[in-house]
């Protein structure tokens, strides 16, 4: 022991000020009536919980209504996209725009696209078939 020290007793109040200013803003938030600040902090609480939810929805609402799934024009391969928005098919590189009924070639102005049919010469063949008489 320290003979130099004398027996007092000491107590330690670092941790009382911060429970002191709570329960002053708490009877102060009682006695002058200011409820209203409580209840609109719950609502604050209720709306941060909701406000997620209600994006989800929203935003499932939202793609079911704009996202356009359907064939590449050009090279049939399944594509998906938001109606209006500019893409490119992932397999042949043609650019599209996604529309409500579907995809459609983008092209210049003045531009006619055709489609091309095969055609097969069958005369060769049908001659072949029939007798010379006929």
């Amino acid at each position: 022991m320290n003979p130099n020290r004398s027996n007092q007793l000491q107590l330690n109040f670092s941790g009382l000020g911060c429970w002191v200013a709570i329960l002053g803003a708490i009877w102060l938030l009682g006695a002058v009536g200011l409820g209203w600040v409580v209840k609109s902090l719950a609502v604050l609480v209720v709306l941060a919980l909701a406000a997620p939810v209600l994006g989800f929805v929203g935003l499932r609402f939202w793609l079911r209504r704009n996202l356009v799934q359907g064939p590449c024009p050009v090279c049939n391969s399944a594509l998906t996209g938001i109606k209006g928005a500019e893409t490119a098919c992932l397999s042949c590189g043609t650019p599209l725009r996604a529309e409500a009924d579907g995809f459609a070639r983008l092209t210049e102005a003045g531009t006619i696209d055709v489609t091309a049919v095969d055609v097969v010469d069958i005369t060769a063949e049908t001659q072949q078939i029939l007798p010379d008489g006929d």
